[in-house]
């Protein structure tokens, strides 16, 4: 007897392979064999007329959704059949959640079997797991599918109704998405805050103290029995003292005379308080924390997670990765707790086996909590893992091991001195038994350092002691704005809002960056003008859709449609067509929304007008002359955009740049001005014969304001060569990059070696000597991770062309082909174990035809293709006719049908 086993992804299949014995043929489906259109290629011809046809869904059919299979995949679903004629038996195992139950559907709708098939499902891949899930195989769950179809309906009724709507109204290639265009404006609204934001300022005095010739700090708190004002009095509103608190404000003026006063008194200890508390590990992963930890961490974009996540699962190093659950089956806690004893003694060990529950309604479907797999837990060292999977895995380690360690039991120790009419304070923190901390400490790379970091030690005092002051220090602060998202903390407030599933998040985030709506700075997610103009218009026509409270309970429905406590087809019939309905709410208000208002954007204390136009946000202002526009750099952020920085883009573009001065060797003007990318000097004018004048952007930490001509012809004079490398003879300079100053190790033909300058050291005066210093030590990948030399993944042979090396590396995107200057991206069917040499080179040819090509487009053939896309999208029809199957569950009455083109 031979059994078909398809699941989606090439190494999945591998891994499981091992598995099983050789009456089981394992193939890959390589994800969806079939989907809504993605395009007006796909849209087969007998149903292009239809005029229902451009969202790919008949909504006036009982919403039946058109499936058609992708172009790429045709191959593999004829090799698909083929396999399954050999068969006599037909499993699908792909993965055990809703998008995992819908690729299982679609794979039956689409082979039609005639031989037995089950279903089978497991939540790791390890042999026993296998073997288990082989023994427990079932039907498919026909509420999973609906529920995953419903979402897939309601996500595309979405996009496809208002995404032509803002290409209309504001710019060409925008895109809405039910919970995209969510977390777009929780980006927005913390940066209107931040525009709102009134900085405010405060002092007060830090003491350094000495008991039993050990020092502490402590810090002012009250004056005269009333407390000092601190960040947190403040309304961030007005930049003032909110009116219910009562407290004093100190200036400079103040604290600096209270500190002479102060001077030479006696300090006494008023109270002495110490509590002790217990800290609990925080549970296993989920999807979401795994991802707010990794950026936190590793500096991993969801994306990046995700992906490596995925290679360890199907590798069979943790278990199912997209789960909302912090369940441990009974294996995996006693697998925890063995490497507890092991690696940290019998009392580090939790008296108790550590039991966590799922608290959220909609659990993902997947049981238990991601961790690594199998009965014993392979410690990271023990692993053939390396770089960011090496890290990762590390990281789901010592975090599941630490849910079984004793809990950390620490004192926190709180000391009141008082000296004359003022009262200071100062805290402590003993870690009398660390427990867990031992092995894992959220936010933090190395837990023995953070355990010494978490310790403020206090010397031994008692109530009536008189410590001596050794010095006393003002100190000025000021209010900060609320912090921009970063990945981490956007995951956080969606899964907190109940806004999506926490396994869309990394393809929601990257869509984000992807469409324009926001650019990522040192971490933080930054949103564009673009995405302003795109949240104001959906706030007024469509609130509820980018309501977080309207959102989230759409999401509730649809986890309710999943366990059958609501039927799919009267939500979206009341969704879509009902009174309140999105195709009656775009019908009506979409003649009422005017495009010149839609790209307009409405900041405070501005009066000159922001819009969106084709090449991006510009400034709009009145003069005398009638209506003047400017380009906005694209590293001016909407809450950083104020008068002074709108004057002088106004001022540069109708009386021309600012004059520093003239060069003092070639008696060129030198300019500065604002350009796309932020402010820059430059030599001399552009004319015909100096069509591009030297241009040097400005440092970090030079402004317009600050920049002078000395400056600005040191900056011209870049790069400089500082000398030459004492062991290679080879120049070393020191420059301006894309990315800040660095220094270069110019060794021509043997290549270029570049190191970052630290923050500290300044490009304009760097000597030979620091140069040498940053370049013996070790180059700094992506993360902080030292990479002298990156490794290829795989080294695939010579080239048949010129006998160069063609090697796979691992890229930020994905594992990427190299050979000489060329990289070519592997396509995501196929594994980096499958790329053999040949394979290399033809799509290493593929990519080379496609630069020369596109280096030889002209403006003619852009135009052409420009139209191309506007007629196709124009008459964008979708559904097709074909063979129709239906099918029904128990709640749901109505019945559903789906087309097929193939």
């Amino acid at each position: 007897m031979s059994t078909l086993v398809i699941v989606e992804s090439p190494t999945k299949a591998r891994t499981i392979r091992n598995f099983l014995s050789s009456s089981y043929r394992v193939e890959a489906s390589m994800g969806h064999v079939r989907d809504l259109p993605s395009s007006a290629e796909e849209i087969p011809e007998a149903v292009k007329g239809e005029k229902w046809a451009q969202l790919g869904v008949n909504v006036e059919a009982d919403f039946e959704p058109l499936y058609v299979i992708p172009k790429e995949k045709k191959k593999v679903v004829k090799e698909l059949q083929k396999a399954l004629e050999e068969a006599d038996e037909l499993i699908l195992a792909t993965d055990e959640d809703r998008e995992g139950e819908s690729i299982s559907w679609h794979l039956k709708e689409l082979l039609k079997p005639k031989i037995p098939t089950k279903r089978m499902v497991f939540h790791e891949i390890t042999q026993d797991a296998i073997r288990e899930a082989l023994k427990n195989c079932r039907n498919i769950d026909e509420q999973l599918v609906h529920a995953q179809e419903t979402r897939r309906i309601l996500d595309r009724l979405v996009g496809y109704r208002l995404s032509p709507l803002l290409w209309k109204k504001i710019a060409w290639g925008l895109s809405a998405g039910r919970v995209q265009s969510v977390a777009v404006r929780l980006l927005v609204q913390r940066e209107r805050e931040r525009r709102a934001f009134h900085e405010a300022s405060y002092w007060d005095l830090k003491a350094t103290l000495e008991q039993q010739k050990t020092g502490f700090e402590a810090k002012l708190m009250t004056l005269r029995g009333t407390k000092i004002a601190n960040g947190s009095d403040f309304d961030p509103s007005t930049g003032r003292i909110a009116a219910d608190r009562h407290v004093i404000l100190l200036n400079e003026a103040d604290v600096v005379a209270l500190k002479n006063r102060l001077i030479g008194k006696t300090w006494t200890v008023a109270n002495l308080e110490e509590r002790p508390v217990t800290r609990k590990p925080a549970p296993p992963f989920t999807t979401s924390t795994l991802q707010q930890e990794a950026n936190r961490k590793l500096r991993l974009s969801a994306r990046d997670t995700m992906r490596i996540a995925q290679n360890l699962y199907e590798q069979g190093y943790i278990t199912y990765m997209r789960t909302d659950s912090v369940n441990l089956s009974e294996q995996a806690l006693t697998a925890a707790r063995s490497c507890v004893e092991q690696m940290y003694g019998q009392q580090y060990l939790s008296p108790q086996p550590r039991r966590y529950t799922t608290k959220s309604k909609g659990a993902q479907e997947a049981h238990e909590a991601i961790r690594p797999a199998g009965s014993t837990f392979r410690t990271p060292q023990e692993t053939a893992l390396s770089g960011l999977e090496f890290k990762l895995y590390d990281l789901i380690w010592k975090r599941t091991v630490a849910t079984q360690m004793a809990d950390s039991r620490q004192t926190l120790v709180t000391v009141d001195l008082q000296v004359e009419d003022a009262g200071f304070r100062a805290t402590g923190k003993r870690i009398d038994f660390p427990g867990y901390l031992r092995a894992y400490v959220e936010g933090s790379d190395d837990p023995e350092a953070a355990l010494e970091d978490q310790e403020v030690i206090l010397p031994p005092l008692k109530v009536g002691d008189r410590p001596n002051c050794k010095e006393i220090e003002s100190v000025g602060h000021e209010t900060q704005p609320p912090a921009r998202y970063t990945e981490a903390s956007l995951v956080k407030t969606l899964e907190s809002e109940g806004i999506g599933r926490p396994s869309t998040y990394a393809s929601i985030i990257g869509t984000i960056i992807d469409r324009g709506y926001a650019q990522m700075n040192n971490n933080a997610l930054i949103p564009t003008f673009t995405a302003f103009a795109v949240t104001a218009l959906l706030e007024k026509h469509f609130p509820d859709l980018v309501n977080t409270s309207f959102t989230s309970q759409m999401e509730q429905t649809l986890d309710d449609i999943a366990t059958g406590e609501a039927d799919w087809l009267p939500y979206l019939r009341e969704f879509y067509l009902g009174e309140q309905g999105l195709d009656t709410q775009v019908k009506e208000r979409e003649s009422g929304i005017d495009p010149n208002e839609a790209r307009a954007i409405e900041l405070e204390n501005l009066d000159a007008k922001v819009r969106i136009g084709k090449f991006g946000a510009y400034i709009e202002a009145e003069n005398g002359n009638g209506v003047v526009t400017a380009s906005i750099p694209k590293d001016l952020t909407p809450a950083d955009l104020n008068p002074e920085q709108v004057e002088v883009l106004l001022r540069q573009k109708t009386e021309g740049p600012e004059k520093l001065g003239l060069h003092p060797e070639t008696g060129e003007p030198i300019y500065v001005l604002i350009g796309t990318y932020g402010p820059y000097v430059q030599l001399g004018d552009v004319t015909e014969e100096n069509k591009k004048p030297k241009r040097v952007s400005l440092p970090k930490d030079v402004t317009l304001e600050n920049v002078t001509l000395d400056t600005a012809v040191q900056l011209l004079a870049l790069p400089r060569t500082l000398g030459h490398h004492p062991e290679t003879g080879a120049k070393i300079q020191a420059a301006l990059g894309r990315f800040g100053p660095y220094v270069v190790h110019d060794q021509g033909k043997e290549g270029k070696d570049f190191r970052s300058l630290k923050s500290s050291d300044n490009v304009l005066t760097i000597s030979l000597e620091r140069a040498l210093e940053l370049l013996a030590e070790p180059k700094k990948g992506r993360g902080g991770s030292s990479n002298k030399s990156k490794e290829p993944l795989r080294a695939l042979g010579a080239h048949p062309a010129d006998e160069e090396p063609v090697n796979i590396y691992d890229g930020r995107y994905g594992p990427y082909i190299k050979h000489g200057k060329t990289n070519a991206s592997i396509p995501k069917d196929l594994s980096v174990e499958e790329i053999t040499l040949e394979k290399a080179v033809e799509l290493l040819e593929a990519k080379a035809s496609t630069k020369k090509s596109s280096g030889k487009s002209s403006k003619s053939a852009v135009s052409s293709t420009a139209k191309k896309s506007s007629t196709s999208t124009t008459k964008t029809a979708t559904k097709t006719a074909g063979k129709t199957t239906a099918k029904t569950t128990g709640k749901t009455t109505a019945t559903k049908k789906k087309t097929t083109a193939s």
